[in-house]
């Protein structure tokens, strides 16, 4: 199983689309993201609801809680998949003594 921020920081410098609440789409080079799911994109296309109108940004920053969903690419799961058979995950390394 692979959580959903593990996926994210796999994707990190690799396009992705994001759809937002309000009907938006992102598409561009994510560039960091965050605990929050907060993204910031580089490199982006911003397309209207109705599909219309197109803005060219060179960087974005989107709030993580006004995403619905986002599209990456098949190689990315399988980077994440390769990170935390590694050990590169961070899971599994809690705080305690046991």
């Amino acid at each position: 199983m692979v959580l959903p921020l593990t996926l994210l920081r796999a994707a990190q410098n690799r396009p992705m689309m994001v759809e937002l609440k309000s009907g938006e789409t992102y598409s561009g080079l994510l560039a960091n993201c965050d605990g929050f799911m907060n993204l910031h994109l580089k490199d982006s296309v911003c397309t209207s609801k109705d599909g219309e109108r197109f803005w060219k940004l060179t960087e974005c920053y989107i709030r993580g809680n006004m995403v619905k969903y986002i599209r990456l690419q098949e190689e990315v799961l399988e980077t994440a998949k390769d990170d935390k058979k590694d050990g590169r995950g961070g899971a599994d390394r809690g705080r305690g003594g046991r």
